[in-house]
């Protein structure tokens, strides 16, 4: 590994190649901003990322003249790109994108990482987001690496010799975090649901948000609870200091909290940093639902944007708008209810921030499908959880009508009359 400026660092970058972006809290920030300022001299440009932090100038005037997004999942500093003719999405579950590298169907000529400064041995870590990073760093032709004391060295696979690296840039600046959202009234509501129905000894998986938040603070008198998911944040850190996370019911990883990424505060970051607990793992393996059904009852929780009446779960778009991505959902759903006790659950609020509501007779026109009827078990609101599991078509209209906000329950069951030609009371 070479030392050099971090204009000498993006000096290697030439027109018509295609460069990774590390994301999450390890967006290499001053090495994404130094590329930028050289639009000037550079077209052509693909980008390839999952979730970056940041204000993301490749997408944003001038910059974007030498830059498109090509993104296996859309934050919000992309959205608007990947919705114009700046970007695009690939619809990928995140336990195969790092396919797309090896097989060389997205193969990386730059990959953009931060890392850790080099051990005694020569090893920098990867920090809080191996995810997909280690297949980019393992096939781009060139890693270029942002140096960073502030990166936490996570144990796991996170682990780059600096032979791997070829050009190094110091930098000294805090990494990407967020303080923990505290959950509302609605979600408090739906985390009790949720809580109620996790069993001790259960494996989690959740993402970060206030319902993921609002479950872990209602699992204050829950035992033996274990960790194997795509990401976590601050919610864990109570019941890992109570004694509640210990992971020694897992079969995988026994003892250990199991994840590809982490995002959120200073606290979170201390807490992993050289913590042989924590256990940091590719997402071909954190989601790989062979390895996820093996632990017992694992309890899958995640959220949608919309849902139809028959169980469609819509989450990462709205209509025609790409908003997310696919992500690790149907891994997990389906790795969950494949597991010995498992229970794969969608949590939403009944209705968006604008009063509509979030269970639909259709979904709407352009909407993906991102878990299928077929896939579905628990759905919780603020009004109740109910298991789809086993129910025909009316059925399931029956029951997610009675966990639909009351303002919109009239709607919907006139909705279901008109599908299958039978009264509310026939449909139970």
């Amino acid at each position: 590994m070479k030392i050099v400026t971090l204009e000498e660092a993006v000096g290697y970058v030439h027109s018509n190649q295609r460069v990774f972006f590390q994301g999450a809290a390890m967006t290499p920030k001053a090495l994404i901003d130094a590329l930028c300022d050289r639009y000037n001299e550079l077209e052509n440009i693909e980008i390839v990322q999952m979730h970056t932090e940041g204000e993301a100038k490749y997408i944003q005037e001038p910059f974007c003249k030498a830059f498109r997004t090509n993104a296996c999942f859309v934050g919000g500093n992309v959205r608007k790109a990947v919705n114009s003719e700046l970007g695009d999405y690939i619809p990928i579950f995140l336990s195969e994108i790092h396919l797309l590298f090896k097989q060389g169907i997205l193969p990386l000529d730059v990959a953009f990482i931060q890392v850790s400064p080099p051990d005694k041995h020569g090893y920098c870590s990867l920090g809080t987001s191996i995810d997909v990073s280690l297949a980019a760093v393992q096939t781009a032709k060139m890693t270029i690496a942002q140096i960073n004391p502030n990166v936490p060295r996570s144990h796991g696979d996170g682990n780059v010799h600096i032979s791997q690296i070829d050009f190094g840039v110091e930098v000294n600046q805090p990494i990407f975090a967020h303080a923990p959202l505290v959950p509302n009234e609605t979600e408090q509501k739906i985390g009790k649901f949720i809580a109620n129905i996790i069993e001790d000894g259960a494996t989690l998986q959740m993402g970060i948000g206030a319902i993921p938040n609002a479950v872990l603070l209602e699992l204050q008198n829950h035992k033996g609870l274990g960790i194997h998911t795509e990401m976590f944040s601050d919610g864990i850190l109570p019941l890992v200091e109570k004694g509640i996370i210990t992971g020694e019911n897992k079969v995988v990883k026994n003892g250990k909290i199991v994840t590809c990424f982490a995002v959120g505060s200073q606290k979170l970051y201390d807490f992993i940093d050289d913590n042989p607990m924590v256990h940091f793992k590719e997402a071909a393996y954190t989601n790989d639902t062979a390895i996820i059904r093996r632990n017992p009852k694992v309890t899958a929780i995640n959220s949608a944007i919309e849902l139809d009446l028959t169980g469609q779960v819509c989450a990462d778009t709205i209509g025609k708008m790409q908003f997310s991505g696919v992500g690790g959902q149907m891994d997990f759903i389906r790795g969950a209810s494949l597991s010995e006790g498992g229970k794969p659950i969608i949590a939403m609020p009944s209705v968006t921030k604008y009063g509509g509501s979030k269970i639909v007779p259709f979904l709407n026109e352009g909407a993906g499908v991102t878990t299928t009827r077929a896939h579905v078990h628990y759905v919780a609101t603020e009004y109740g959880i109910v298991d789809l599991y086993g129910k025909n078509l009316k059925q399931r209209a029956n029951a997610l009508i009675s966990i639909a906000h009351p303002n919109h329950r009239e709607n919907l069951e006139e909705a279901a009359f008109e599908r299958f030609g039978k009264s509310l009371h026939a449909l139970k």
